[in-house]
């Protein structure tokens, strides 16, 4: 006997075995109901794609922001006349200085970028206090090269918003009730 009183029948066998000779069902084949909950969790098992996606735009956007601040922090090495720099600014390094600072700068936030299309957890916790860290600097260079500064400050708050982002993980929706 199936589940819920009813029978269930082998291969060929017809349903009712007492029909006239005329007539002929199809034969039925047990097949057996999953248990309650038994797929609810598989879409969920790991992140979305949006999710996945702000995370390689995000790596991709670190290691842009890395090569800019590599160049920035070249160009400042090779030229440094090529930057204006203004009297009794509040931070009074020079700009070769500033120039090693970019450049060590740019290598590191471009491996960080590097390590996150291989979507590694440390580089997502290192990517956004690293896009921190270049924002900060940038913001500190910004009477020396304002436009580029506030275009790698932007990118880098962009970097931080989308490593930040939820990625709809099974344990986010338990604690926050969903």
């Amino acid at each position: 006997m199936g589940t819920q009183d009813q029978p269930a029948y082998e291969a060929g066998e017809t349903a009712r075995q007492g029909a006239p000779a005329g007539r002929h069902e199809a034969p039925r084949q047990y097949v057996p109901r999953p248990s309650p909950g038994y797929d609810d969790g598989y879409a969920e098992s790991g992140p979305s794609g949006a999710a996945k996606g702000l995370t390689i735009f995000a790596a991709v956007t670190l290691m842009l922001s890395g090569t800019m601040n590599f160049l920035e922090g070249l160009g400042a090495i090779i030229n440094g006349r090529f930057y204006v720099v203004l009297p009794n600014y509040a931070f009074n390094i020079s700009v070769t200085s500033w120039g090693w600072w970019h450049l060590i700068m740019g290598i590191v936030v471009f491996a960080a970028g590097a390590c996150l299309v291989m979507d590694m957890l440390w580089a997502r916790i290192a990517g956004v206090a690293i896009a921190g860290i270049s924002a900060v600097v940038n913001f500190l260079y910004i009477p020396y090269s304002p436009v580029w500064s506030v275009v790698i400050i932007a990118l880098d708050i962009f970097v931080i918003w989308a490593l930040l982002a939820p990625r709809n993980q099974p344990g986010l929706q338990a604690i926050s009730g969903g």
